[in-house]
């Protein structure tokens, strides 16, 4: 898994039936994820005696909270994609007919904006996670120093101050065509 967490491009998990295990483990390295209504997540390790691995228990205790993720852990319960939800572990519900079109619909969101930017932001968000909270701090503080100097801010800062419109690009995502302005 550690392979997978290289990857500088953001990840969107889509979701829909069973997130278990391994599953739900896959889809919490993903940095959003979008789930259909029938989509169900959790941690039943437990019920066959063991515990979760790949990081399962401190990447589920850091997206939904202590509490709910002892629950989850130590009783195998699974969660409704509504309260992933309710508790920050998913990004949006789809019905279940759309929601891999939801899906694309976020990455066409995340593509219109500066690849620059998402990827230090990204970086930032991902390292909040891992690293202590004074360090991911001092680590924006400077990233973001270095970014307001980069020419690209300055060109998007000045073209946004004229108010004109980003440059059109075109986003394809698995065989679908997304144009942002």
């Amino acid at each position: 898994m550690g392979r997978y967490q290289k990857i500088r491009t953001p990840i969107i998990a889509a979701v829909s039936g069973f997130a278990l295990g391994g599953g739900c483990e896959l889809s919490m390295l993903c940095d959003m994820i979008v789930a259909s209504e029938s989509a169900k997540f959790g941690q039943p390790e437990i019920k066959i005696g063991v515990m979760p691995g790949a990081g399962g228990t401190q990447r589920l205790t850091r997206a939904v909270g202590k509490a709910l993720a002892m629950e989850m852990v130590l009783t195998g319960k699974f969660i409704s994609a509504q309260e992933a939800l309710n508790t920050g572990l998913i990004n949006r519900i789809a019905p279940v007919e759309l929601f891999l079109e939801e899906a694309f619909r976020l990455a066409a969101e995340v593509a219109k904006q500066s690849p620059l930017a998402v990827k230090m932001a990204r970086n930032q968000c991902s390292g909040r996670s891992t690293a202590p909270w004074r360090k991911g701090c001092t680590s924006k503080e400077r990233i973001f120093t270095s970014s307001s100097r980069r020419k690209t801010r300055k060109r998007a800062c000045r073209l946004s101050w004229k108010k004109r419109t980003r440059i059109h690009r075109q986003v394809t995502i698995k065989s679908k065509e997304y144009a942002s302005i």
